[in-house]
């Protein structure tokens, strides 16, 4: 099993499209900052991300540039040609999990599975769980 956990910002608009069968997928790229810096300069490394159906349309509505967020799912490392001839590597991320970091109202929201769950800071407990 392949999993992958990333915490990073947006560098650009998240980007919405449908597939010809009709599944929604959403495309963005994060910027993940290393721990060290090099030289004294701060190094980031990039990661696109694929979110899809229900979780790819929610990313589309709630994410724009610089938002920051944290995503869980399988690496994929995929060759590409550029524009200019030259092979390119791109690492791309299928998202099983996205949670976004950025407070929008100071809470932040999970997604899994298309579902939205907003935190507030507070979890619901039943009194009858308690063990006094």
């Amino acid at each position: 099993m392949q999993r992958i956990t990333l915490i990073g910002n947006l560098t650009a608009a998240p980007e919405v499209r449908t597939t010809q069968n009709g599944m929604t997928v959403c495309t963005f790229t994060i910027a993940v900052n290393r721990r060290f810096a090099e030289n004294g300069e701060k190094k980031a490394d990039f990661f696109r991300i694929n979110a899809w159906r229900q979780l790819g349309e929610n990313c589309g509505k709630y994410l724009a540039k610089g938002r920051k967020v944290a995503v869980v799912g399988e690496l994929q490392a995929r060759l590409y040609e550029a524009k200019d001839g030259t092979t390119r590597l791109s690492l791309d991320v299928q998202a099983d999990e996205i949670e976004f970091l950025t407070p929008k109202d100071n809470s932040s929201a999970t997604v899994a599975n298309g579902t939205i769950t907003q935190d507030d800071g507070f979890t619901d407990i039943n009194p009858d769980e308690l063990p006094f």
